[in-house]
């Protein structure tokens, strides 16, 4: 039987639902949240007409994002959480974006539904089997020749990312990311051309694009 967001405990990004609020000041101080995602934009090539999915969408801050450089796109932001879906809905009044409650690891789309699948700081929450669960669940649901763009924690490439993410191993289940594995799931998940697009150094830790192509 499929999963649904009522069946399981959800945690929130934040760990604690009053920290909710918080999340977009918080990303955008800490993090520069809209500088990486700018750049995960820019390498998702999305063209007019295309079905593009925000996969663990949030509050919106990416969704919205893709919908005001590629207006012309079907944009679908899918979220877990119904707290921060309504800050999404509220953030994107006036916008022609489509929002739906589920999981990563039991998408609610039919097969080849989308052209595009982008996900941005999500990963990292999921335990390893949800990891490869969701990927799996993005092969299916990707139109063959679709494109997935992951943004996340990733392999450190210097002895100062190294110690950074020391502390961010304690957390959550980040540490599948920091041992470089997310490409390695990605390919096992029938994905092809597999490959670190780019990477950023952030307060917590090193920060990569995965980007891979679904076979025809």
């Amino acid at each position: 039987m499929s999963q649904t967001p009522n069946d399981v405990r959800y945690i929130p990004a934040l760990s604690f639902n009053w920290l909710t609020p918080l999340y977009d000041p918080l990303l955008q101080w800490v993090m520069r949240e809209e500088t990486f995602k700018r750049k995960l934009v820019q390498r998702a090539n999305i063209q007019p007409q295309m079905k593009v999915l925000d996969l663990g969408c949030g509050t919106g801050t990416l969704t919205l994002m893709l919908k005001r450089a590629h207006p012309e796109a079907q944009i679908t932001g899918l979220d877990g959480d119904s707290e921060v879906l309504d800050i999404a809905r509220n953030k994107s009044r006036g916008a022609d974006i489509q929002w739906d409650e589920g999981l990563a690891s039991s998408l609610p789309y039919p097969d080849s539904a989308f052209d595009r699948v982008v996900t941005s700081l999500v990963i990292h929450h999921l335990v390893t089997d949800d990891k490869r669960r969701a990927f799996e669940e993005v092969y299916r649901v990707l139109k063959p020749n679709g494109e997935l763009y992951v943004l996340d924690f990733g392999a450190p490439h210097s002895s100062l990312t190294r110690f950074m993410t020391k502390y961010m191993r304690r957390l959550e289940e980040a540490a599948d990311n920091f041992d470089g594995l997310i490409p390695l799931f990605v390919t096992e998940a029938g994905f092809g051309s597999v490959k670190e697009a780019e990477n950023f150094v952030t307060v917590f830790g090193p920060l990569s694009i995965i980007q891979a192509v679904k076979g025809t």
